[in-house]
């Protein structure tokens, strides 16, 4: 589900497969199917629940001569989390994986064995359709053989259709296959329908205009990283310090030029303490590891009750410092140091004086930069955006001194900032309860509750704004602020635009700290968006006949960003009524379990593959005639199958999706002309 552009992509390589056999005995072996897996991707186990994404499985083409001895089975234990988007928890494979299937040989004549493991993998941000590997073994794989008779086992078995898949219907299943089973298939095994022909360099000639997903994420990991700094500068614990410090730095130097070299020398010692922690959290966890710890339901617990903790003290219930004799440590090792050592204890005590205040905004920071798939720079990008606006203010005023005369002197505005941060924090400690409600089915953080906590949160603070509330340590005020004022405003209206929420309102702006809508009770809303279509020949003969184009949308049941494309950009009322009215709306579910009657072979990348589901029918379509195999996947076509303009991937941007569609009805109109 990356950010994909115009110009369409292939995603390759992120899962490796090699295959073994082992020597039991004479008469039993073990087919060894070792998967090295890309950084920050993983691999499904082979036992998830029903409904949920593509498993791990083998598939036998045929098999004679031998049977198979129990199931596909893994060396290692599966990491398991849960999926708010399935609603279930789901198990999965990083790294390297082993897993073993278990034959008996009887008639070494006879045998023969061809198959293929059938697996899905994803990151934390998009899923590739569920493809298969395939492999075969020769009896001169299998080392010792008995000479064993043929038995009816072997005969029955031989060729074999394949292997039912744990969650997905049999032949014999009585779920009715979609009106796919009833296309020409030999479109899809020839590309010889115009439908079918490639249209890459079409794509292509319209331009790129998307961005690189992972250098996008590190940028906004960046900027938020620089917003938790500043907002860390204006806390009790960071403010103060900064006429101190600067004047301190100015004053021990003669030289105004050497004094300004210390205060610079202090802020990169600033940067460079952050970006090591960054660096020694992503070393001692490992880039994958802190995405499972940030999305264990044990962690979120634990951090919800750590904000928690540290938004009582913020109110004023206790002060919150680390041990005098760390910082007292820090002072003397900076004032018995000289030069570069120096300042460089003076910023490490800065570091742990500020911690109260900093300690909860580099949690939260930390922990987003777990979730994100940008590998183990991460948690070092967040901290650099962090240490860059924590250490700006000390060499600004150290070049020009004088604006701190300008600069507002501490008071009891410092502490309102606290409390502040206090009612925010309180928000964002429901956000990881949530994830561990949803993890264990407790339904007391459904969405109508989370959203009445949020309400009743904001408006609080509105009314702390304004001073209708006040807190132990809070300086008496006769009058409100005026930026106060205006932070209140902000505060009550985002508490009233969350209320139509309570009924069922999609509430796009929240849509990713919110629990789903789902779990809500009373939904009054009904402004999803559906598809004509699940066919791909099917609802382009329809558009030809009613003269309308079409929008291909490859999805998927695994497809995270798929549903919070139809969660946050379909449901606006411009997109829902252009999709509903001007568009034939085909969906291609990718990771389709049905079967197709009989597995169709094709020849992609110099190999030959079998198609044997409907899902491995469009992941094909996608790829063979857009070249691109990630979802969620949108492109606007004509009724010959012909690009009408850039493609569209995962962008929660309304207009820029309206701007996609209607550029599609310009050209679609131009070309009838």
């Amino acid at each position: 589900m990356t950010l994909l552009g115009a110009q369409a992509q292939i995603i390759s390589d992120v899962v490796k497969w090699t295959r073994s056999v082992e020597d039991n005995s004479p008469t039993e072996k073990t087919i060894v199917l070792t998967a090295t897996i890309k950084p920050n991707w993983h691999l499904y186990a082979t036992d998830l629940p029903a409904g949920g994404p593509t498993p791990t499985h083998l598939l036998v083409d045929k098999i004679s001569g031998a049977e198979l001895v129990g199931k596909l089975t893994s060396d290692t234990k599966p990491i398991e989390k849960y999926d708010p988007n399935f609603e279930m928890n789901l198990r999965f494979f990083s790294g390297k994986v082993t897993f073993r299937q278990k034959i008996r040989i009887t008639d070494p004549t006879k045998f023969a064995f061809e198959g293929a493991i059938r697996h899905m993998a994803c990151d934390d941000e998009r899923c590739l359709s569920p493809s298969n590997w395939d492999f075969s073994v020769q009896a001169k794989d299998l080392g010792k053989l008995a000479g064993a008779a043929p038995t009816a086992t072997a005969e029955s078995q031989a060729p074999q259709a394949p292997t039912p898949i744990m969650g997905e219907p049999s032949a014999d299943s009585t779920t009715s296959a979609p009106d796919t089973l009833s296309a020409n298939q030999e479109t899809a095994q020839g590309a010889v329908s115009d439908l079918w022909a490639p249209v890459i360099p079409e794509l292509k000639a319209y331009g790129d205009k998307a961005l690189n997903q992972a250098e996008g994420s590190l940028w906004m990991l960046l900027v938020g990283g620089f917003l938790g700094g500043l907002v860390a500068l204006v806390t009790p614990c960071v403010w103060p310090m900064i006429p101190m410090t600067v004047s301190f730095f100015l004053k021990r130097s003669k030289d105004r030029k050497k004094g300004i070299r210390d205060a610079v020398l202090y802020g990169i010692s600033i940067i460079v303490i952050y970006v090591a922690l960054g660096l020694a959290v992503s070393g001692a966890f490992g880039a994958s590891a802190l995405n499972d710890l940030a999305t264990n339901a044990y962690f979120n617990i634990a951090f919800f009750l750590l904000l928690v903790f540290f938004a009582v003290s913020f109110f004023g219930a206790f002060e919150l410092v680390l041990p005098a004799s760390w910082t007292s440590k820090m002072d003397q090792k900076a004032d018995s140091a000289s030069g570069l050592v120096s300042i460089f204890f003076m910023a490490f005590t800065l570091s742990l004086v500020s911690f109260s205040c900093t300690g909860p905004i580099i949690g939260t920071l930390l922990v987003q930069a777990a979730t994100s798939s940008t590998g183990i720079l991460a948690p070092a990008i967040g901290m650099l955006g962090f240490a860059l606006a924590l250490a700006l203010p000390f060499t600004l005023f150290a070049i020009f001194p004088n604006l701190l005369q300008s600069m507002p002197k501490s008071g009891g505005w410092l502490n309102s900032v606290k409390v502040v941060l206090a009612f925010i924090e309180l928000a964002l400690a429901l956000k990881f309860l949530s994830v561990a409600d949803l993890a264990y089915g407790w339904h007391i953080l459904d969405r109508e509750v989370f959203l009445s906590l949020w309400i009743v949160i904001f408006t609080l603070l509105g009314l702390y704004l304004i001073g209708k509330i006040r807190f132990p340590h809070d300086t008496p005020q006769e009058k409100t602020p005026i930026p106060a004022l205006f932070l209140a405003i902000v505060s009550f209206a985002f508490a009233l635009y969350m209320v139509p929420g309570l009924v069922g309102a999609p509430l796009r702006a929240i849509s990713a700290f919110s629990p789903p809508l789902s779990t809500q009770d009373l939904n009054l809303y009904k402004g999803e968006v559906h598809a004509q279509f699940s066919d791909y020949e099917t609802g382009m003969a329809y558009a030809k006949q009613v003269g309308k184009p079409v929008m291909i949308d490859f999805s998927g049941y695994g497809c995270v960003n798929c549903r919070k494309m139809e969660a946050s950009v379909w449901t606006d009322a411009n997109v829902k009524a252009t999709l509903d009215n001007d568009y034939v709306l085909i969906t291609l579910m990718v990771d389709e379990k049905t079967a197709l009657p009989e597995p169709i072979e094709v020849e992609e990348a110099g190999k030959k593959i079998k198609l044997r589901t409907v899902g491995d029918k469009w992941s094909y379509l996608q790829r063979m005639k857009f070249g691109a195999n990630a979802q969620p996947f949108y492109v606007l076509l004509d009724n010959e199958g012909k690009p009408l303009a850039s493609s569209y991937a995962y962008n929660e941007d309304v207009p820029a999706y309206m701007d996609f569609l209607k550029a599609g009805l310009a050209e679609y109109s131009a070309r009838k002309k």
